[in-house]
């Protein structure tokens, strides 16, 4: 029985390296026959759900399979279809487009697409189905036509952000929130400490609402050809029914799914074709892909020490401070890079994480390479300590900045435990050996040192914001105490200098780099992704040296897993091959079955 066992194993094993090895040679027969862009297209892009900010670095997902579309993926697509007279227009099914940031980013990279003398479509069956979709809409009014479903609403019911505050929960649970922020803007523990909004929270709540809100009606209202009272109407009579969004100009007109893809065929003419946006950019290539190197460094997530984290199950990404500075010192020392572009988007993390990373920033600008911040959705708390060093730091009018602030402590829950009937007992050595612990409260003496680090951190975030940002200590304090901005009024406040997304950073890059403003340019990811044998070792269980080029850290995978996911891996890259359909046409997704 013992040797069946050790069989049955040593079989499933040697599958798994049978599947791992076939899933590389697919790899490499897919670049070799990498289908072309037909010759007359239309793009589509579904936008269902919000899209990644970046597609994780080194993973096995990407290695072996379909990376997620990023939103610099659609920004480069719509770049080169502009210019690519093979593309004739796009349609977008719209959905949730993500962050008011994320949005803005898109409505740029469309409007920029229709200036070139392309049409682009927005089509949904409905801009919220007993929901708020007005961040939907908000992006599908830089369309030139928008369309839904006759059965459709357009929900566009404003803005609101919902907080809970538990403290009272935690009181009858026994657990007592010990948190302190510097100062008192820094809200993030209020959930815990608070049973509504403070003064100062609901002020900056309210502050940073109204400004996206503004930013949305005055959109709209310039692309629909509305005046912004009549758009703040409509956004309070909403929701509107299908035929009261077409009086009202919110909306082309009422077409099924299969009458938007027909229309925009016939109008691009005998042998048309629809191509996803990701699968063209695939087979088009970026459009900054020649000329002087400036490097793309990405610092997504929580700020954390160590090793950037990717989840692959839940898509969640970490800041790792060792990965990000690496990336950064490769891109320093390579003498091809003119110039660094730096896209963070972090809603902040770890003091110390954040200084590593900012340290980096710095030594790159002594160094003599000029660095240009792009912010996100996001680059607020250790977000924006990381960004604060740059050269230039470009944010959207939409991205939550700034929170200049610091707030740290423990929940006690030794209420919780003796609920329970649980005594928790120790034996320590040294005075403060327990100050971390939760079973007890700080000491008075405890409680004055955590109060000296907050004032320390908050101290020195200050003032490198203000030394970095040339502005009055006193002035730079005003704006912090831990406040959210939104990028628009981070802009009037002197804490960015410009608004724009990746191609204004890019922008930014050449004038700093002292390259021409049409000079081509190759954009070029660091740290640079592993090839596929280093991930095959990795997923095997070989372990590799701790070089600077390991950038994320991935999980190695047991024999049955390996099994379960290379049979599928398989099967989808050789489906996107055309192996198990007979054709490699169906690549090119005729309609309209292919479409969403």
């Amino acid at each position: 029985m013992k040797r069946f066992f050790i069989g049955a194993l040593a079989f499933v094993g040697a599958l798994s390296v049978l599947f791992v090895v076939g899933l590389v040679g697919l790899m490499l027969l897919a670049s070799a026959s990498k289908p072309g862009v037909p010759s007359n297209l239309v793009l589509e892009l579904d936008l269902e759900d919000p899209l990644s900010e970046h597609g994780g670095g080194d993973s096995l997902v990407g290695a072996f399979g379909e990376e997620p579309t990023t939103v610099r993926d659609v920004v480069e697509a719509l770049e080169k279809a502009g210019d690519d007279a093979r593309v004739k227009s796009l349609l977008v099914r719209i959905g949730h487009p993500g962050t008011p940031a994320a949005t803005q980013e898109l409505r740029d990279a469309v409007k920029a697409f229709r200036a070139k003398g392309k049409k682009a479509v927005a089509y949904s069956d409905t801009f919220g189905e007993l929901g708020n979709s007005t961040l939907g809409y908000y992006l599908a009014s830089a369309f030139d036509e928008i369309y839904i479903q006759p059965s459709g609403d357009v929900n566009i019911n404003g803005l609101a952000f919902e907080l809970p505050f538990a403290r009272e929960a935690f009181t009858r649970l026994g657990v007592t929130p010990r948190y302190f922020a510097r100062y008192e803007y820094k809200n993030a523990i209020n959930s815990y400490t608070e049973q509504d909004f403070t003064a100062p929270h609901r002020e900056a709540t309210e502050g940073f609402t109204n400004s996206l809100f503004g930013q949305i009606v005055r959109g709209i209202a310039e692309d629909r050809g509305l005046t912004e009272d009549v758009v703040r109407g409509l956004i309070d009579k909403a929701p509107l029914m299908a035929q009261e969004a077409v009086e009202a100009k919110l909306v082309t007109g009422l077409r099924y799914r299969d009458e938007v893809l027909g229309g925009l065929k016939e109008q691009a003419g005998e042998g048309a074709r629809f191509l996803y946006v990701k699968k063209y950019l695939e087979r088009a290539g970026r459009p900054s892909a020649s000329g002087n190197t400036i490097a793309l460094v990405y610092g997504v997530g929580e700020v954390m020490r160590g090793k950037n984290q990717s989840n692959p199950l839940s898509g969640g990404q970490s800041m790792g401070a060792e990965s990000v500075a690496a990336a950064l010192r490769k891109a320093t020392e390579d003498s091809r890079v003119k110039a660094i572009v730096f896209r963070v988007d972090s809603p902040g993390g770890s003091y110390v994480a954040s200084d590593t990373v900012r340290r980096e920033v710095q030594r790159a600008k002594e160094a003599g390479k000029p660095v240009i911040v792009t912010m996100g959705s996001y680059a607020a708390s250790g977000g924006y300590f990381v960004a604060m060093e740059a050269d230039r730091i470009v944010a959207h009018p939409g991205t939550l900045t700034g929170s200049i602030g610091v707030y740290a402590g423990k929940f006690v829950t030794a209420g919780f435990w003796e609920k329970l009937g649980v005594n928790f007992d120790s034996v320590a050595a040294g005075k403060n050996a327990e100050m971390f612990g939760s079973d007890a409260d700080y000491t008075p003496e405890q409680q004055a040192r955590l109060d000296a680090s907050l004032d320390r951190i908050y101290a020195d975030f200050t003032t490198r914001a203000a030394a970095s940002r040339k502005l009055p200590l006193e002035k730079l304090q005003s704006l912090a105490k831990g406040r959210v901005w939104t990028g628009e009024d981070a802009l009037a406040h002197g804490l960015v200098d410009a608004l724009g997304g990746y191609p204004k950073a890019l922008e930014l890059a050449k004038e700093a780099a002292k390259l021409p403003a049409d000079a081509r340019v190759n954009v070029e990811v660091y740290p640079r992704k592993k090839p596929a044998s280093a991930l095959l070792s990795e997923l095997l269980g070989q372990t590799g040296d701790n070089s600077e080029d390991d950038a994320t850290s991935i999980s190695v995978l047991s024999p049955w897993t390996t099994l379960v996911a290379g049979v599928r891996q398989v099967y989808a890259v050789g489906a996107r091959m055309g192996l198990f359909e007979g054709t490699r046409g169906e690549l090119y997704a005729p309609l309209p079955e292919a479409s969403w």
